[in-house]
């Protein structure tokens, strides 16, 4: 890593928001680089071997892997730099110069300077914890996220026999796969009236494999020592608390959690970005510019999108906005 570089717009993720994001600039005439934590471009998208990416941007039918290589593939053609298995540790403002942008990898320490900054940064799954659960902490709960790279990136079965907590669309395509794969989904449990999920994703992921969904249901409790060895499911009223009398015990050795996706944007908010203490969002205007002039937000960092699609064209409307602002600084 060189010590010092220069920079018109950094962008920081390089999943579809990012890599979208850095080639609009790249268009624009603008330098761009592009840090990533992680070994690979293509963010969550790597792990998502299911169909239904692009039908919107390519009209198509394309896994996850296959949309981003897509866009990896212009990314590198452009020939912009990438500093990948990077981690950015400090963001400070200078004055009306930009910002500077400490960052380490296995190479030591650099510091880039920079115009303004995207945030690409993405989302995470909400945990057990986050949705308290009660019981014991054994092995075998896992977010489906967790659950989907243990399957399709390391080959490994989380579960033989589980519940699904939550019937957002990753929950859905989870029950499918893990299906497909012999495991027995006991059920998808979600403590809304509706499903969370698209309609599509209902029909393809649980009906057409006969999965049932439980909905105004929840997981009220845990029970195992080393390992689930079972779970407690409730009806909830129409204030969501959980009918006592409703319980039952549901054996199972996994529990799948899809409740909910926050953007991450721990960075940002470090760095002097106000961030929704409700929502986890950054405050944005329509130019998708944070508070902090020069700093904007892109992609499921933004908002959490139901298309790649749409994340795609967030990160595109960021990268010309982040070029016009600087042609209006400078």
């Amino acid at each position: 890593m060189s010590k010092e570089m220069n920079f018109d717009v950094t962008v920081i993720g390089g999943g579809p928001a990012g890599l979208a994001a850095a080639l609009e600039v790249h268009k624009a005439g603008g330098k761009v680089l592009l840090i990533e934590r992680e070994s690979r471009l293509g963010g969550i998208l790597k792990q998502c071997i299911h169909d239904g990416f692009g039908l919107v941007r390519y009209e198509e039918k394309l896994t996850g892997p296959e949309y981003a290589r897509r866009f990896i593939d212009e990314f590198e053609a452009a020939g912009i730099e990438s500093m990948m298995s990077t981690f950015v540790t400090d963001i400070k403002k200078t004055g009306k110069d930009g910002f500077i942008i400490k960052a380490v990898c296995s190479q030591g320490v650099g510091t880039v300077n920079t115009g303004t900054i995207i945030f690409a940064t993405g989302c995470r799954e909400r945990t057990a914890r986050q949705v308290f659960i009660h019981g014991t902490r054994p092995a075998g709960i896992f977010t489906a996220g967790t659950a989907q790279h243990l399957i399709n990136i390391q080959g490994q079965m989380p579960t033989r026999k589980c519940v699904i907590l939550g019937s957002g669309d990753i929950g859905l395509i989870m029950a499918r796969r893990l299906t497909l794969e012999g495991a027995e989904v006991e059920g998808v449990y979600e403590i809304q009236p509706e499903p969370s999920g698209l309609a599509r994703n209902v029909q393809q992921c649980l009906i057409d494999y006969d999965i049932p969904l439980h909905l105004s249901h929840t997981v009220t409790r845990v029970f195992g020592r080393d390992r689930v060895e079972a779970v407690e499911i409730c009806k909830v009223d129409e204030k969501k608390e959980p009918i006592a009398e409703t319980a039952r015990r549901v054996e199972c050795d996994g529990l799948i959690l899809s409740v909910g996706l926050i953007p991450e944007n721990e960075l940002a908010e470090s760095a002097g970005v106000t961030v929704d203490k409700a929502t986890g969002c950054p405050t944005c205007g329509e130019n998708q510019m944070t508070d902090m002039p020069g700093v904007f937000a892109c992609g499921n960092a933004l908002r959490v999108f139901d298309l790649v699609d749409y994340v795609s064209a967030s990160g595109e409307a960021a990268g010309r906005s982040a070029m016009e602002y600087l042609r209006e600084v400078r």
